[in-house]
């Protein structure tokens, strides 16, 4: 019976796997002194300000700020007493004119009569066919105008484009305001930006496209990758800065309206992340990294550039992304393929395929 296990055990193709091999695993983060930081708040990407196409008195006001709107939703209305009395009017021009019409068009029937019969002359019924067709065009302008005056009587009650929020109120109920005057500023739903000031002496490294990192005081630990959208061609005469809108995304992480939000702009000298010092390996005498694949939980050794030696990080200029997971501890004892058990400091299980984009601290 021995001799047939051993035989067995001989004839298997490849060794059977062993369980995996706990492993400590860290994100790199940010290195020191590697990124510029700018204090900015979460805004919307679109925010129309919304008004009136008529001037008026607001007779209500529906919202307030930080309300949550519909599109369509009325946000506030005008007195539309003289808007109704000056629909009703361009309506009576309507009717009038109609009238009008109708007689125009009875007296060049009977005349069309009479000419057929040569009781009459060519220039009088000339003078009717003139008459009708002006009435007609008195129809189509009283028409119009009334038309003109049921929209304005609809422009008296001002609805939300699209679904938001209130971001700012300028205009109280009582208040007159012309046409096109700011009633409300909405941040529609959908991306969500940050809005930053960049000072002067920086202004030529912040070009449209450029890639950022986005933190939120919400969720501190967790820096989001984004680019510079656009900037400012003028700087704020006040200020002397230049103002910027970054985009980014969040993911599952819920950014609100008006919360607080800094940029990170790493340098172009590529010092952007940073690792343990205990997560480097050596491979043919060069500095390399044993990255986790997030899939297989195997891990891959890979070389990369690394900058001046910290106390306790290095930084890593080329070889490595934000948002991958390396080996921290026990680098030695690793193979090439090796599945492991992701776990980290406090010898918990990481979630690799949910981790965050790049970790505030690695340390």
């Amino acid at each position: 019976m021995t001799g047939l296990l051993g035989l067995a055990a001989c004839g298997s193709d490849e060794p059977a796997e062993g369980p995996a091999r706990p492993a400590m695993v860290v994100q790199p983060g940010m290195a020191a002194a590697a990124a510029s930081a700018y204090a900015g708040e979460v805004r919307a990407q679109y925010e129309p300000a919304l008004a009136f196409r008529i001037g008026g008195k607001i007779s209500r006001r529906l919202v307030d700020v930080g309300d949550r709107v519909k599109a369509g939703q009325a946000l506030a209305e005008l007195d539309a007493a003289d808007v109704a009395l000056q629909l009703e009017a361009s309506r009576a021009q309507l009717a009038s004119a109609e009238s009008d019409l109708a007689l125009a068009t009875s007296e060049l029937e009977r005349y069309k009569g009479l000419i057929d019969r040569q009781l009459v002359s060519r220039s009088l019924y000339d003078e009717r066919v003139s008459a009708q067709k002006a009435a007609e065009a008195r129809v189509r302008q009283a028409r119009a105008q009334a038309a003109v005056s049921g929209n304005q009587a609809a422009y008296a009650v001002l609805q939300a484009p699209k679904d938001g929020v209130i971001a700012q109120r300028l205009a109280e109920a009582g208040q007159v305001v012309a046409a096109g005057q700011t009633v409300f500023v909405l941040a529609q739903d959908g991306e969500r930006e940050v809005a930053i000031s960049v000072p002067e002496q920086s202004a030529a490294d912040f070009v449209p496209g450029r890639p950022l990192l986005v933190e939120l005081w919400s969720a501190p630990g967790k820096r989001f990758p984004g680019k510079l959208r656009e900037i400012a061609p003028a700087a704020d005469a006040q200020a002397r800065t230049f103002a910027a809108r970054v985009s980014f995304d969040a993911g599952d992480t819920r950014a609100e309206i008006g919360q607080s939000a800094r940029v990170y702009a790493l340098q172009d000298n590529g010092s952007a992340l940073a690792v343990p010092l205990s997560a480097l390996y050596e491979m043919d005498g060069k500095p390399a990294l044993w990255v986790v694949d997030p899939d297989t939980a195997r891990v891959g050794l890979r070389p990369v550039q690394v900058g001046p030696y910290g106390e306790t990080m290095v930084p890593v200029t080329a070889g490595l992304q934000p948002g991958e997971w390396v080996v921290a501890a026990g680098v030695h004892l690793l193979l090439e393929g090796q599945r492991i058990k992701p776990i980290d400091r406090e010898n918990r299980p990481v979630a690799l395929a949910a981790a965050a984009p790049v970790t505030a601290d690695a340390r």
